[in-house]
């Protein structure tokens, strides 16, 4: 399908928009057009320390109407932020610096919209830390340490920066998967029901249940999952009931349904299933559910495509839809707007981000405008 009117093509939105004015003037005044909606933030993360990589987190804004990027900017100073969390209350970002002596930095958000302020960073006791996210109740830091298989929790003091460390975790038990030298925690999240915190551990083909203490800042380790020999599990994202959640499992290419049970935080995985993805080397990337429960997508790097899925009986199953070409090379992290009407693709590969319109009632997907050139764009946050 073509793109969406207001990116090319036909008499575009700046132009529709001054015929409407032009129309309303003619009619005496009586009617005034509507005001363009303000262009929203999106943050962009990348890696600094590699050739065709980023300067620092990368600032662009998207126009709500038609999902088109513009480029606003730069925030330097921290160092290969791969992944980016926004606290709850919408006024700190946070990044990771994966590096070998891996940290987490926070950065003050303007109510009024402008470029980040860097408040400082915190060691996180392991080496490349990948993925981070914040606490319900925003008070911690949870990140991953890729590298080292670890997590850690930093709390959030008053006004956004980061404390000293409070808890680090290594996933030494079970042993490593086939062919895997050591654990590799990939994830980090709260649970739906804010008592447990879970870590997605790719080394070690397992998923971990911790409950945090909400006052100390700990860990305590409460189950744990295993996945089948050699699965890879990266990210899993929960269905909004909260009673099960999408695995992707990175190195055997599968997608897994997992049971999820609040009191206890267990995790129970089902089978293993397609992603739809052609003959070749493909690997899952990362899950997203749309708000209703509807529909799940999922991004493939080396397929470069984005599996849909219809969610069923009540979110327990998962229907094979078909795959989307994503746009770019390696998309490693996917993102909705906030009113999902749009699906930001952050392609690693090819140094870009795809925009796709999000039809809510079919769970269609449409690429709108060109590739937005993005340097070595692993994260893309829109806000």
């Amino acid at each position: 399908m073509g793109e969406a009117a207001g990116v090319r093509g036909g008499i575009g939105r700046r132009g529709f928009v001054g015929a409407v004015g032009a129309v309303a003037l003619a009619a005496g005044g009586a009617r005034t057009a509507r005001a363009a909606p303000r262009p929203r933030p999106l943050f962009l993360g990348t890696y600094t320390s590699k050739p065709g990589g980023g300067t620092g987190i990368g600032l662009a804004a998207y126009d709500p109407a038609s999902g088109a990027l513009t480029a606003t900017g730069v925030v330097p100073g921290v160092a290969d932020p791969s992944y980016l969390a926004p606290a709850p209350d919408g006024r700190t970002l946070y990044a990771v610096d994966e590096q070998q002596d891996g940290a987490v930095t926070a950065l003050a958000l303007p109510p009024g919209g402008g470029a980040p302020t860097v408040l400082g960073g915190q060691p996180t006791g392991g080496a490349g830390p990948c993925h981070l996210s914040v606490h319900p109740s925003g008070r911690w830091l949870l990140s991953a340490n890729y590298l080292s298989g670890s997590v850690a929790v930093h709390p959030v003091l008053p006004g956004g920066a980061l404390g000293p460390r409070t808890d680090l975790v290594v996933h030494d038990s079970p042993p490593p998967g086939p062919g895997q030298t050591g654990p590799h925690a990939h994830q980090i999240v709260t649970a739906p029901d804010g008592r447990h915190v879970l870590a997605v551990d790719l080394g070690n083909d397992t998923v971990y249940s911790y409950r945090l203490d909400p006052r100390a800042g700990t860990l305590a380790q409460v189950s744990y999952a295993t996945l089948r020999p050699g699965a890879g599990p990266r990210h899993l994202t929960f269905h909004p009931s909260g009673a099960f959640a999408y695995l992707a499992n990175e190195v055997d290419n599968t997608a897994v349904v997992c049971g999820y049970d609040p009191p206890t935080g267990r995790l129970v995985p089902g089978a293993p299933q397609s992603t739809g993805t052609r003959p070749g080397v493909s690997y899952p990337a990362q899950f997203l559910v749309t708000r209703d429960g509807r529909f799940a997508f999922l991004a493939n790097r080396g397929d470069n495509t984005l599996t849909r899925y219809a969610v069923e009986a009540g979110g327990a199953r998962l229907r094979l839809l078909d795959t989307v070409p994503v746009g770019g090379d390696f998309p490693r992290q996917i993102a909705f707007s906030p009113d999902e009407r749009w699906l930001f693709a952050a392609n690693q590969k090819s140094g870009s981000v795809t925009v796709f319109a999000v039809d809510a009632r079919a769970g269609t997907l449409v690429r709108v405008g060109e590739p937005f050139p993005a340097p070595m764009a692993v994260c893309a946050l829109p806000r």
